[in-house]
């Protein structure tokens, strides 16, 4: 008897959850993973260097001119995103100058990448943009995200074994025209409601 009530149970079940899905199909516009929760720095790097294709409406007369924006990027850099992120931090609101002679002084795996990336971005400024000086630039943004994790075996003694990640990351920098803006100073109240605030505006894709 409970062999014939298995038998039974299997197709209700599939029914059931066929049901389910549909349902969720015609409220929700689809199935909704828990891998849709994105931040919007995450959202805003899918498409880093389509920016530089962006065109602008032509100027006025009597406008000021408009100072060139060059994003630039490296995807996929054997490193980690959280050691990255240290250097990222450090040349924020440098000069371009002053950030390359800083990584240059520096002995770290991801200084020497970043410099790399920096004199890309600075050649692309004076080749694709109209940038008359190349020492005229600082950077606007810089910070790093998360690549690539592939695991792997770690085999331990007596037949155990672990799990390690062989981590990637990626580096985006924006540099603009011009002398970088002085620093605010900001109170760490001040710091806490713009943490606040960006945790607010983070985006939640197919929600409702």
């Amino acid at each position: 008897m409970a062999t014939a009530m298995t038998g039974r149970g299997i197709p209700f079940l599939r029914t059931l959850t066929g049901q389910l899905h549909s349902r969720l199909l015609a409220v929700g516009g689809g199935a909704q993973p828990s891998s849709c929760f994105h931040a919007s720095a995450s959202l805003e790097s899918k498409n880093w260097d389509k920016r530089n294709l962006k065109l602008y409406p032509p100027q006025l007369p009597d406008e000021p001119r408009r100072p060139a924006e060059i994003h630039h990027c490296r995807r996929q850099i054997k490193y980690s995103k959280d050691k990255m992120w240290y250097l990222a931090k450090m040349i924020r609101g440098m000069s371009i100058d002053q950030a390359i002679a800083q990584l240059e002084f520096n002995d770290k795996k991801g200084a020497k990448i970043m410099k790399e990336v920096l004199l890309e971005a600075q050649e692309m400024a004076v080749r694709n943009h109209n940038v008359e000086y190349k020492s005229n630039l600082y950077v606007a943004e810089s910070f790093s995200g998360k690549g690539k994790y592939i695991k792997q075996i770690r085999y331990h003694g007596k037949g155990m074994f672990g799990i390690m990640d062989k981590v990637n990351c990626h580096y985006f920098v924006k540099l603009v025209e011009g002398t970088p803006p002085k620093p605010e100073e900001k109170t760490s109240l001040d710091q806490a409601k713009e943490y606040v605030q960006s945790l607010k505006n983070r985006t939640i894709i197919h929600s409702l």
